[in-house]
Order: C-alpha cells, then sequence, then structure tokens
C-alpha cells in the first residue's frame, strides 16, 4: 500500500476514506456537497493539488450513478432543460482549471460564498425567493459563476443549488439535474486537470480508491432520502448550502 500511495501514510489514507464515506452520505441525501466536503476535510492534512486531485474521480462516478437513477431518457431531457447553464458552466469551468496554479481564489470564493450564505440564511428564517421561471439569462449568469469558481476549486454546487432552489425544483428531479450537472461538470474537470497538470498517473490511484467509500456513503445517503419529505428534503438542503456558503467565505478570509 505504502509502494502504491509514497505521499500517504496509511493513518492519512483511513482518514481520507472515512472523509470520502461522510461525503458520500450527505450527496446522497442532498445531491450536492461531495466536492465541499472532500476538499475541505482532505485539505486540512494534504496540499491543495492532492485534495483537488482526491475529489474528481468519486464526484465523476457518484454523479454518474445519481443523473441515472431514474433512466437515460430522464437524463438526457435534464440536459435538454439546463442546456444553456451546463454549456457556459462548462467552458468557465475549463477556462478556470486552467489558473489554478495561478490564483488562491479568495475572491472567488467570497463572490459566492458571501451570496449563498445570505441566500440560505433567509430562505432558512421564511422569506421565499421564486423565480417565475426558468430563463437562458439566469442559466447564463449563474453558469458562469457555477463554472468559474469550479475550475478553481473543484467546488460548484452551491451556485447551482441556490438556482434550483429557486426554482422550486422537485426532490426527485432536482436530484437528477443535480446529478447530470455535477457529472458532465465533474467530467470537464477531469479533463481539464490532466491538462493542468494535476491529475497525473502518480496520484491519479488515489482518487480512484476513494470512489468506493464514496459511494458507499451515497447509498446509505439514498436510504435517508426516500424517507424524507419534499419540505425535510428542502430544509436539509438550506442547511448543507448555508454550511458551503460559510466554508467558502472561511476559505475566502484564509481560515
Amino acid at each position: 500500500m505504502t509502494s502504491l500511495f509514497p505521499y500517504l501514510s496509511p493513518d492519512q489514507l483511513a482518514f481520507a476514506f472515512s472523509i470520502a464515506v461522510i461525503a458520500g452520505l450527505v450527496k446522497g441525501i442532498v445531491g450536492f456537497a461531495m466536492p465541499m466536503i472532500l476538499v475541505s476535510g482532505l485539505g486540512t492534512f494534504l496540499p491543495p493539488e492532492l485534495a483537488l486531485v482526491g475529489l474528481i474521480l468519486p464526484t465523476v462516478v457518484t454523479n454518474g450513478l445519481q443523473a441515472l437513477r431514474n433512466g437515460g431518457r430522464a437524463a438526457l431531457a435534464s440536459i435538454y432543460r439546463f442546456r444553456w447553464f451546463m454549456g457556459i458552466g462548462g467552458l468557465f469551468l475549463i477556462a478556470s482549471a486552467q489558473l489554478f496554479r495561478l490564483l488562491s481564489g479568495p475572491s472567488l470564493y467570497l463572490l459566492i460564498g458571501i451570496p449563498v450564505t445570505v441566500f440560505a440564511v433567509l430562505q432558512l428564517r421564511g422569506w421565499q425567493l421564486r423565480l417565475r421561471g426558468q430563463s437562458r439569462r439566469a442559466d447564463i449568469s449563474i453558469g458562469t459563476i457555477a463554472g468559474a469558481i469550479g475550475g478553481v476549486s473543484g467546488v460548484w454546487g452551491p451556485p447551482t443549488v441556490a438556482y434550483l432552489t429557486a426554482l422550486n425544483t422537485p426532490k426527485a428531479e432536482q436530484m437528477r439535474v443535480q446529478g447530470v450537472i455535477y457529472g458532465l461538470g465533474a467530467v470537464a474537470l477531469l479533463f481539464s486537470h490532466i491538462g493542468s497538470g494535476v491529475m497525473t498517473a502518480e496520484v491519479a490511484p488515489f482518487s480512484l480508491v476513494l470512489v468506493v467509500p464514496a459511494v458507499v456513503g451515497m447509498w446509505l445517503g439514498r436510504m435517508v432520502q426516500d424517507r424524507i419529505d419534499q419540505a425535510a428534503f428542502r430544509r436539509a438542503t438550506l442547511m448543507v448550502l448555508l454550511i458551503a456558503g460559510l466554508n467558502l467565505v472561511r476559505r475566502g478570509l484564509g481560515f
């Protein structure tokens, strides 16, 4: 094992597995937050580049499972509905990933973390933001923000979830749409960081072995998610969104 992961101690690998299970559990319940939990947890004891590598393959696999849970036809319908969001977001994700080695990202973290935190707090306190309907302008605007921060940090869930929540998307559809959006984004992130030199043959096995605990955690989370109603799902989503926003603010302030 040490020859396969010369950059990790056995204790570090075990801790990484535990973080992946927790990330999968949360994702199984609310459909997002795996990158945030993985990059934050792994980043407490690993270099930022290795933490980013660790989240990539688990994110690809779990989002694929989430997107296809209701079948390929439903997934294709979600792709068509959010094609502008995903297209623009993917372009900005690929572009910003090339800046990973040049940018620390604090301004981006604050730019998205503060509005997401305020949005979640207001929603939890009873203020309801409701968009009249999905629009191309909103898709492009929020897709740009999600893609830009996603390429630099590996985290693009908060703006996406805030948008879906404002659209009052039903639980099952929101889970599927998130899987499709994050899955395609994760594939783009993978190839972007192969190009940026972050994902290499030396470190890729670390990302690969985290797939198993992430999938186990997601399976456990799905059992919880299937048993909660729309109102409980919305509140759980907003709570995780609040934590995600506060975490981005923390990272932006350098704590």
